[in-house]
């Protein structure tokens, strides 16, 4: 049974539907002829040099990715730019190229939920549903199985994440006690201050900058109740949906070989503790 990059579609609109996009983003076919057959599927967060070049490598038909390529204005995809480079390789290597971002954050197996069922939280629901389906929307909250301390919860992260130079970082006392967990992979600063994360023990997510996160923390202070705040790398929070959307496209695709990269796309290399 042949199966085409249309099927690949279908099935992507399926299960990650556009229409639970933002509005901001760009999702979906980035390069790529329809009818082309798909042997092989390569998944990654990024698509950066280092998985195009894998792609490549390892002749897959499609670099299957969360992070969409063009998600800004471009107004050239000359191989002088590093878009227009990495583009070029897929293209003459018949590598098709597919951007599944804020409309696979959303669903039931997305990159929210995948990191709350890795902490094997119960009772999860959506920080903010969907209008249209309860059960999906952005972030999750949930309750762990047993209470246990900010330190012990940000050591089983450092766990369960693929390891990043800058690790796992914490807002808080190391023995405060944690139970209910509000969590959004990627960057979720712009959920600080929703009332089910104002309400919950502790905020999981990535690229917390100073400002938000101060002001989260004293905001918490004024009220007298509040999260501690867990940052951890943008990259590693959301490679665990990779292996979801994997198990989704071998369920579908047998015939297909599907494997996720493991190659690390965290910009940052090294830190150095003071």
């Amino acid at each position: 049974m042949v199966t085409r990059l249309r099927d690949v579609l279908i099935f992507g609109e399926r299960n990650w539907p556009s229409s639970g996009a933002e509005s901001w983003d760009s999702v979906g076919l980035v390069s790529g002829a329809l009818d082309a057959e798909v042997g092989r599927i390569l998944l990654a967060v990024d698509a950066a040099q280092l998985t195009v070049s894998e792609a490549v490598d390892t002749s897959a038909d499609l670099l299957l990715v969360h992070h969409p390529l063009l998600l800004r204005g471009v107004t050239t995809v000359a191989e002088s730019s590093a878009k227009g480079s990495l583009l070029a390789q897929l293209i003459r290597a018949d590598c098709a190229l597919l951007a599944a971002h804020t409309n696979a954050d959303v669903v039931e197996t997305g990159t929210s939920a995948a990191l709350a069922s890795a902490l094997r939280l119960e009772q999860v629901t959506p920080i903010v549903p969907s209008a249209d389906n309860p059960d999906r929307g952005l972030g999750r909250v949930g309750v762990l199985p047993q209470p246990m301390t900010l330190g012990a919860l940000a050591r089983a992260l450092a766990g369960i994440l693929p390891a990043t130079a800058t690790g796992i970082r914490a807002a808080g006392s190391f023995d405060r006690l944690v139970e209910t967990v509000a969590l959004c992979g990627g960057a979720g600063d712009s959920l600080l201050e929703d009332p089910k994360v104002i309400g919950a023990d502790v905020y999981i997510t990535s690229d917390l900058r100073h400002h938000p996160a101060s002001e989260s923390l004293e905001q918490s202070l004024a009220r007298g109740r509040g999260p501690a705040l867990i940052d951890t790398s943008h990259w590693a929070s959301e490679w665990l949906w990779l292996d979801h959307a994997a198990r989704e496209l071998r369920a579908e695709f047998p015939q297909l070989d599907i494997e996720v990269s493991e190659l690390r796309t965290d910009p940052w290399e090294f830190a150095i503790p003071q």
